[in-house]
């Protein structure tokens, strides 16, 4: 009996979480509950890159349709914040531009691949109580949503390597003052991460 109660409470034991594992998992359903912001990314192949690749980073000047007007070249920017944590190779243009300029510019710097982006879609809802009395609209009260396009192009023969549409929500615990953009962040470093097949 000594040794069955052993070998069930080792058992028990080897299938325990750790502590960062449990947050992990908490994360995630908190997001799927809608409690938390949540990404939903949708890759049209499964390709990895090296981690030595050189990245050139470009966002289109595409003013998504929704109502919100973020910063010109935000998608860049925070998809440079993200991949600069995986690749030790990555430029970003200043400005947004058109593809054929953004191709041009990655060959000049030298680089294997092109990532361009854009904000395909940004719906600003009410989160305050000052957006509340500029727009006094019940159904607009609610959480940001946003959506993201994104090319992985190499350079040196144009071909399109991957494709992604990473569609983002705010939760109820973050909605307080938080704009579409404000999304960005989390699921272009997890898109950096998958590029690598790196896991979290």
């Amino acid at each position: 009996m000594r040794n069955l109660l052993l070998v069930l409470a080792l058992a028990a034991l080897g299938g325990c979480m750790s502590v960062s594992d449990m947050g992990t998992v908490a994360h995630d359903q908190l997001s799927d509950a809608g409690v938390l912001d949540h990404s939903e990314t949708k890759r049209s192949t499964n390709f990895r890159l090296q981690p030595d690749s050189f990245m050139f980073i470009a966002q289109g000047a595409f003013v998504p349709p929704g109502g919100s007007y973020p910063r010109p070249n935000v998608v860049a920017e925070e998809a440079f914040n993200g991949f600069i944590q995986y690749f030790p190779m990555v430029r970003r243009a200043r400005a947004p531009e058109g593809l054929d300029d953004a191709m041009n510019e990655a060959r000049e710097a030298g680089a294997h691949y092109l990532l361009y982006t854009r904000f395909a879609n940004a719906d600003d809802r009410i989160g305050t109580t000052d957006e509340w009395q500029d727009q006094e609209a019940v159904d607009r009260l609610g959480v940001d949503h946003a959506v993201i396009q994104v090319m992985v192009i190499e350079t040196s023969t144009r071909y399109l390597i991957d494709t992604a549409t990473i569609r983002l929500r705010g939760g109820f615990l973050t909605l307080y003052d938080k704009k579409p953009q404000d999304l960005l962040g989390p699921p272009l470093t997890d898109y950096a991460r998958r590029l690598l097949g790196v896991e979290r």
